[in-house]
């Protein structure tokens, strides 16, 4: 019965991966052009031949000055118009549609006398706008205020060429960088909007690439006490070349790079080089929540990343669901995973 129920998992997961008809494999690029305005490229000089060892040297210094390479400053012209907050974001890009960001707010009805309580959402990878609203609603119906956040490259901030988020996550090594830290700084000014209208706790819940952009931004603010990482797993490099929904991505990449080669050019944006700091910071409460028959975020790369918690003392909690990537979005999955989550944030914000 257990074996019945992996391959019908499988199928249905394949299935509904098959349902985007308008994945592009794109070409392989180094993209050096856009670690021109990273902090770490002003500590190392351009060897002019090897843009791979490049890249490489770039990640370590990124990683060893990390919080210079995820800083910024707080964005001056937050403004709310109706339920829609708009700023400029801090990285500028050549697509002025990707540097404005957008926070749909949904504010709770407050309580007197209770902490002022906020949530920032990370939605999926290609997520539309409407998508995890629901969630949004529900948490604030709880009483959390939540702001979900549009990640770059994603509906409000899709440049018109795009159908997809293809400029998130691609064959285009620095560019997938930039967008990863244009997105972390972000999440950041968003904290800032929020701290400035009086919320005293603020956690965090991002999915899929969304959890690995919020486990970023956990690790180099300590604002983001309560955390929920629905699907979370290992290095950057190894989700896109074993993941499902990225083949067509490693298509792009495969015959320039290899894997070790890839998760050394991408390891500054990878949740397990700032494990040490995240641990670090005693008052973080974590959620990993996990599927079972995942093939997008395989569940070995999970695990890998709950045993880094239970060896490095992390608070935390693991839910483990059984069902794949995309059928945590159908039901019964989805109602279980967002019970998990709101649960898990009343309980501790």
């Amino acid at each position: 019965m257990k074996h019945f129920y992996a391959r019908w998992m499988r199928e249905r997961e394949n299935e509904l991966c098959s349902r985007a008809t308008n994945r592009v494999i794109r070409p392989f690029e180094w993209g050096l052009e856009w670690a021109q305005n990273w902090p770490c490229t002003r500590r190392v000089e351009r060897n002019g031949h090897d843009p791979w060892a490049y890249l490489k040297r770039l990640n370590e210094i990124g990683i060893e000055h990390s919080d210079e390479f995820f800083g910024y400053e707080p964005p001056s012209d937050f403004r709310l118009e109706g339920r829609l907050l708009r700023f400029t974001s801090y990285v500028h890009t050549p697509y002025a549609e990707n540097d404005t960001d957008y926070g749909q707010w949904f504010p709770a009805k407050e309580k007197p006398g209770r902490s002022r309580v906020a949530v920032v959402v990370l939605p999926h990878w290609n997520a539309h706008a409407s998508q995890h609203v629901a969630l949004c609603r529900g948490l604030a119906a709880l009483g959390v205020s939540t702001l979900r956040i549009s990640l770059p490259y994603h509906d409000y901030r899709m440049p018109p060429e795009l159908e997809r988020a293809d400029y998130a996550v691609s064959s285009n090594i620095g560019r997938t960088i930039d967008a990863t830290r244009q997105a972390v700084i972000d999440v950041r000014s968003c904290a800032d909007w929020l701290e400035r209208q009086g919320f005293e706790r603020i956690g965090l819940v991002g999915t899929s690439l969304g959890s690995c952009y919020a486990y970023l931004a956990s690790a180099h603010d300590p604002r983001f006490e309560v955390n929920v990482y629905n699907h979370c797993s290992t290095y950057f490099a190894d989700v896109v070349w074993i993941g499902l929904s990225t083949q067509h991505v490693r298509a792009g990449l495969e015959s320039e790079i290899d894997l070790e080669q890839l998760r050394d050019a991408w390891r500054v944006i990878s949740p397990p080089s700032y494990s040490d700091r995240y641990a670090s910071v005693a008052k973080k409460k974590s959620l990993f929540i996990y599927a079972r028959y995942d093939t997008t975020f395989p569940p070995h790369l999970s695990r890998r990343v709950i045993e880094t918690a239970r060896e490095m003392n992390i608070d935390h909690e693991v839910v483990a669901l059984p069902c794949g990537h995309y059928t945590l979005g159908e039901s019964p999955w989805k109602f279980i995973d967002g019970y998990h989550i709101c649960s898990f944030l009343k309980r501790h914000l």
